[in-house]
């Protein structure tokens, strides 16, 4: 069973999410700030993680440098997740190292289609693929 990490500070959209990969059998983890985030993706290597780019205290893009630049996390695909679309905004995402982009609010067939491209095709994450929709 594939492990998600969502990291998410708002609450409804932590447990929203959660429910509905558990409902389709995914084995989901949350985190609700950056440092949970980091010591939940070296603990439980989750096989993608869903990272909301506006966090308290250290953002998204922050996290995902850490989790990039650390050779034990670095293969680990980060899906950026934002409500705050603008204009380049995906492009800062990948630039931060995130592995692909979505936005709220989240379309589950979009997003589970971009998580089964990692979990399934492991070769995309190196292979700069990115699907824009």
């Amino acid at each position: 069973m594939p492990k998600i990490l969502i990291v998410e500070d708002n609450e409804l959209s932590r447990d929203m999410l959660s429910r509905r990969l558990r409902r389709r059998g995914y084995e989901v983890t949350v985190a609700v700030d950056s440092s949970e985030a980091i010591a939940s993706v070296t603990t439980d290597r989750p096989d993608v993680v869903l990272m909301d780019l506006s966090l308290p205290e250290m953002d998204g893009w922050a996290t995902t440098r850490i989790l990039k630049n650390t050779e034990a996390t670095a293969g680990i695909p980060v899906i950026a997740l934002t409500a705050h679309a603008g204009p380049g905004d995906r492009e800062m995402a990948l630039e931060a190292g995130c592995d692909d982009y979505d936005t709220k609010p989240i379309e589950l067939t979009r997003l589970l289609a971009k998580i089964h491209r990692f979990v399934c095709s492991p070769e995309v994450v190196s292979s700069g693929d990115y699907h824009t929709h």
